[in-house]
Order: structure tokens, then C-alpha cells, then sequence
């Protein structure tokens, strides 16, 4: 690996570093921006080291904010380029995903449940990703295993760059402004060689070169400070496909139990990223050789040596690490539901048939998910999607299957959630050895398609509580809601009954049988 002989930069972070250092500070490009662009890699989180204190940041940038006892003051594009005098450009991205088949684009009508899973097709967001600025820092005793007991400002960049975890995250890029003029930059600005330095004082670029992971001096001493770092390890490996050291593998084994001091959003954080890299299957497996994953996952260590029959050919551990190396799902939650897919297997395993089954391993599967979810700290939403995505996996078609079954899944599963159970099934598929989809599949896909402008909800009937009040004089209370649910049972078996005149006259006959019912005649 070479340094690279130009170097382009947007424009926010440059002025970012000339502000500083016309200011009187030193200032640098510090962490994994570097190192992703020693990779030759489009940088997305830039970090900047400086020995101005965060006070003296907040007045060089005064729409920053300061939020954390770490010296970390955080910046928007937006105000970098309000103080540099240039307008705002609009940076615009579209859903890159064009296969959705809860397409609203193709839907005769959007149902609100799609609203906020899909946006609407012509969206535009603009981005403005924050700069973090931290001051040098040296930090003191790490005592309970997470975080710094003490943080000193530093005075060198030497001093920062010593308290970071890995070699590779320890690079820093120096600009020299006396041969660099931004006055006439645009969004990007690109230095040549001679206006840029990087600094490596760890053997950071020998270690990209090499594909190795090292830690900043002795990695057990690193690892003790902070055990999350032996996630990060695991992490950075399967993300930038590299080699723990011996010494680092050797390290996180020993410290693996540490991470029980660690919280679980942390490692959630860390464990999302392990199953988003390029090599899920891999990062697994890594956790697992390292003794980490009993600390993280254990529920899916059983799965090891449960053999299955029919159309696998692996054990449930295997098939389960191959089907999330194949998901197409770029949502760590669905990755994650994918791993647990079969994660009641061995709970539900049974041979007595002569042959291995598991009799309603989605129904336990989904219970242990949702016990994952809430360890893991998942917010509500995320812990039902979770147990859907298990519970449903299992889904099965039929060419026979009514509209009104269709509209049944799609309401069951919901409608924000059916990519993602689809994406499932093809990772399930394909880690079977399967091709990814089937005729069958694909005939329900389009079936789903042709429903998306029936009713779903109670509030997609064309009458409400108030119409029953005024039309038919009941008194507000819980008969409202009853009779507008058991109406909508009946519009989601058949849909021409949403009309408010047919509506109103099976409340009718709704109350009158209900009446009847409770007053019998002797």
C-alpha cells in the first residue's frame, strides 16, 4: 500500500482544520477516515484532533455542540459552510433498494402503514453528516473496564494518537495551509502530495499492507482498559478483512469474560456492524473460535451438531451461519433475525418419527428472539420486528389461498415488515442450497402486489365511531369499538363491503343479533 499522491477531501472538512490552525491550534485528520483512505475508500465519519480545549472550539464554531465529558464538540456541513461564506449544497439520496414488493409505486393505493418503512419514491433527504472534533486527550486508569476513571488534555498529537485501540485507527493527515488557498474550492477540495503529511507513529500503514490487526502497544494492557475493544477487534477484522495478530487473538480469548462489564448497547452497536460487514458468517465464527460469543449470542451455540432433515444437508448451526452470509438485507435487524431463525431447534428437536423434526421451533424461536431483543436493549418496534420476522418465517403459499388469506398474511406479518420476511426467505432458501426464490414465490409476491389497496386497519373502513353514533344512535363505549372490529373482519374477507350504506347496515344487524343474544326469549 502506497500513500496516495492527491488527496480529496469535502470541503467542510478542510475548512475545519484551516479554522483551527489560522486560529493558532495544531489540528489534524485523525481514526478511521485515514485509514479508509490509505484503503482507497471513500471516507464517511471524519474525526479531527486538536489541542485547542473544547471551550476555545465552541467559539471558532459557534453552532457546535458540546455533549460529552470526552472533549468530543460535534459540527454540521450546514454551518461550516454558513462560516466559510458559501452556500449550502443539497446532497440528495434516493431508496437504493428498486425490487421492494411493497412497492408504493406500483400500489393503487398507499396504505399509512407504508408511510414511514418506504417514504415516498421521489423523497429527497439531505444529508449533513457531522465532523467530531476532539481535544488531545491522555486518559487515566481504566478501572472499570469501560471507561477512562480521569481524561487530561494532552498537548501532542503524539500524546493522542498513544491512547487509541488498533495501529490501522492511529493514522493521523496534517494539511499544510501555506500552500493550500480555499477560496475558490468547491464541495471537494483536492491537495496534492507536497500540501499533505500523514503521520504514522504505530506501524498503522504496515499493518493495512500486511492485513493485520495490532493494538497500540501490548494489546492485553489495551483490552483490560476498555473490553469492548475485543468486539472492535472482531469487528474491524470482518469488516476490513483482516488478520487478528497472534498476540491480539491470543489477548481477546483470555478477556473475552470481560465483556460482561460492558453494556448491552454497546455490544449491540458492535455486534450490528459485525453482522452488516461483508463476512457475517465469518464474524460468527470469529466470536465464536475467541470465546466471545457466549457473552453476546448464547442462545445460538446449541445449534451446533443438531442435524436436520429433508431438503438440508448441514447441521442447524451451519445452515444458520450460511443463510445470514447470503441475506440480501442491508438492515442489521433482519440479519440478525436470520441468524436466530432456527435458533429453537434444539430446543424442539424430536427423532421419534425416524426422522428429525421441530414442532413449532418459530413459535419458541420467537419467544427467545424477543428475549435477545430486550437484552440487547432494542427498543420496543424493533424487538416486535424481531419476533415477527422469527415467528413467520415458516410462511407457506398456495396458488388455492383466497385474497382474502393473502390479505390475511400481509396484515399478520405487516405491511412494513414483508420485504424484510421475503429477504429472510431467500437467505433461508439459499443457505439450503436452494436456488433464492420459486415459482410459488414469486406468484405470491404479485398476489400481495394486486392487494395493497385493500383495507388493512379498522381505520381503513369508510365509517368510524362517530358515523355509528349519529346514524345509529349509539352511546359512546366499548360496543363502538367491537362493532367496528367485527365489521372490518368482514371487509378483509370481502372488500366490496367497504361502502358506508353496506357498513351501516351490518352495524345494524351487528347490534340487533347482539340484543337478541342477550335478551333470549323464554
Amino acid at each position: 500500500m502506497v500513500s496516495p499522491a492527491n488527496l480529496k477531501l469535502p470541503f467542510g472538512s478542510v475548512y475545519i482544520l484551516k479554522r483551527l490552525i489560522a486560529a493558532g491550534f495544531e489540528a489534524a485528520l485523525v481514526g478511521g477516515v485515514v485509514r479508509d483512505i490509505l484503503r482507497g475508500e471513500i471516507g464517511t465519519d471524519f474525526d479531527f484532533t486538536t489541542n485547542a480545549t473544547p471551550e476555545k472550539i465552541l467559539e471558532l464554531f459557534p453552532e457546535s455542540y458540546y455533549t460529552n465529558d470526552f472533549g468530543t464538540v460535534s459540527i454540521t456541513d450546514d454551518h461550516l459552510y454558513e462560516l466559510a461564506g458559501k452556500p449550502v449544497p443539497k446532497r440528495v439520496f434516493k431508496p437504493g433498494r428498486t425490487d421492494r414488493v411493497i412497492d408504493i409505486a406500483r400500489a393503487t393505493k398507499l396504505h399509512p402503514s407504508l408511510t414511514e418503512a418506504i417514504g415516498e419514491v421521489d423523497a429527497e433527504i439531505t444529508i449533513n453528516p457531522p465532523y467530531e472534533i476532539t481535544t488531545y486527550r491522555s486518559d487515566g486508569a481504566y478501572e472499570d473496564k469501560r471507561r477512562p476513571a480521569t481524561v487530561t488534555w494532552g498537548k501532542t498529537l503524539s500524546e493522542d494518537l498513544e491512547r487509541r485501540d488498533f495501529t490501522i485507527n492511529a493514522l493521523a493527515i496534517v494539511v499544510n495551509f501555506d500552500l493550500v488557498n480555499l477560496d475558490s474550492a468547491g464541495d471537494e477540495v483536492e491537495l496534492a502530495d507536497s500540501q499533505f503529511e500523514i503521520i504514522d507513529e504505530h506501524g498503522g500503514i504496515a499493518d493495512l499492507e500486511n492485513n493485520r490487526i495490532h493494538t497500540v502497544g501490548d494489546p492485553k494492557t489495551r483490552f483490560s482498559e476498555d473490553a469492548l475493544r475485543l468486539l472492535r477487534a472482531v469487528r474491524f477484522a470482518v469488516q476490513l478483512n483482516m488478520q487478528l495478530s497472534d498476540d491480539v487473538y491470543a489477548a481477546v480469548k483470555e478477556q473475552a469474560k470481560n465483556l460482561e462489564h460492558i453494556s448491552a448497547e454497546r455490544i449491540r452497536e458492535e455486534l450490528f456492524k459485525i453482522l452488516l460487514s461483508p463476512y457475517p458468517k465469518a464474524g460468527v465464527e470469529l466470536l465464536d473460535a475467541t470465546g466471545i460469543l457466549q457473552y453476546v449470542l448464547p442462545e445460538i451455540l446449541p445449534m451446533k451438531g443438531v442435524v436436520q432433515g429433508g431438503h438440508h444437508n448441514t447441521d442447524v448451526w451451519t445452515h444458520s451461519l450460511d443463510a445470514l452470509d447470503e441475506s440480501p438485507s442491508s438492515d442489521p435487524l433482519v440479519r440478525l433475525a436470520t441468524l436466530l431463525h432456527d435458533v429453537a431447534k434444539p430446543a424442539t428437536y424430536d427423532d421419534g418419527s425416524g426422522k428429525p423434526t421441530f414442532y413449532n421451533h418459530e413459535v419458541v424461536g420467537s419467544r427467545v428472539a424477543k428475549s435477545i431483543a430486550k437484552r440487547l436493549k432494542l427498543s420496543n418496534k424493533e424487538t416486535d420486528r424481531l419476533f415477527i420476522l422469527v415467528r413467520y418465517h415458516m410462511f407457506h403459499y398456495q396458488p388455492t389461498m383466497s385474497d382474502a388469506a393473502v390479505r390475511r398474511f400481509m396484515r399478520k406479518v405487516g405491511l412494513s415488515n414483508i420485504d424484510d420476511i421475503l429477504d429472510l426467505r431467500e437467505a433461508d432458501r439459499l443457505g439450503s442450497g436452494a436456488v433464492k426464490t420459486s415459482w410459488r414465490l414469486e406468484e405470491f409476491k404479485e398476489r400481495m402486489i394486486a392487494e395493497l389497496h385493500q383495507p388493512f386497519e379498522v381505520t381503513d373502513l369508510e365509517i368510524d365511531g362517530n358515523d355509528l353514533i349519529t346514524s345509529l344512535g349509539l352511546k359512546p363505549g366499548r360496543i363502538i369499538g367491537e362493532v367496528l372490529q367485527q365489521l372490518f373482519e368482514q371487509v378483509l374477507e370481502n372488500p366490496e363491503k367497504n361502502t358506508k350504506a353496506i357498513l351501516l347496515e351490518e352495524a345494524t344487524r351487528i347490534i340487533s343479533s347482539s340484543s337478541s343474544q342477550s335478551h333470549p326469549t323464554n
